[in-house]
């Protein structure tokens, strides 16, 4: 799977992406074309900055609360992604990146891994709680997450020694005098 996606997003992509310039240059001419792609990286970089500084204070807004901040986790991740996205020129990409760092979408991507994490199993330790969170998904499932179970303390081998100990004067005339401390 990993394969196929990496495929994907290295060889369909930019085809694909230079297909969708070729045909919007051709509709509506190159200097158009390369100022709406030049405006929309500009716009992008705006964006992501404004909804990762309020992703920032949600996430330690939630560690203050003593709440695990994976709906923070995941909206920060999902903003930088977004955020290259927006950068790369192509519009099915600036398309993809702004999706990801409008709020609603963003939501909505994070029930899809969500619910595609429960299928596929080992992704599931960091999104298993994300519709967990008050307001960020079905509040029919929304329960406290459990505590990760506590190790068992043993006894040490018993690696305990009794001694004495003095200190020793720093100065010849603290050892002429006999002086301790």
């Amino acid at each position: 799977m990993p394969l196929f996606f990496l495929f994907v997003l290295f060889v369909v992509l930019p085809i694909a992406e230079l297909y969708v310039i070729i045909q919007v240059g051709q509709a509506i001419g190159v200097v158009p074309t390369l100022l709406i792609l030049l405006i929309d990286g500009f716009l992008g970089a705006a964006l992501t900055r404004s909804q990762g500084r309020s992703a920032w204070l949600r996430f330690n807004q939630a560690t203050a609360a003593g709440r695990i901040p994976a709906k923070e986790v995941f909206d920060g991740v999902a903003i930088i992604v977004g955020g290259a996205f927006l950068l790369a020129p192509g519009f099915i990409t600036d398309f993809i990146g702004l999706s990801l760092l409008i709020p609603p979408t963003r939501a909505i991507y994070g029930r899809i891994l969500s619910r595609g994490a429960r299928i596929v199993g080992p992704a599931r330790s960091f999104l298993f709680f994300y519709d967990r969170i008050p307001g960020s998904g079905d509040s029919r499932r929304t329960r406290p997450a459990q505590p990760p179970p506590q190790p068992t303390r043993t006894r040490s081998p018993g690696y305990d020694v009794d001694g004495t100990a003095r200190e020793i004067p720093e100065t010849q005339d603290q050892l002429d005098r006999g002086d301790e401390r």
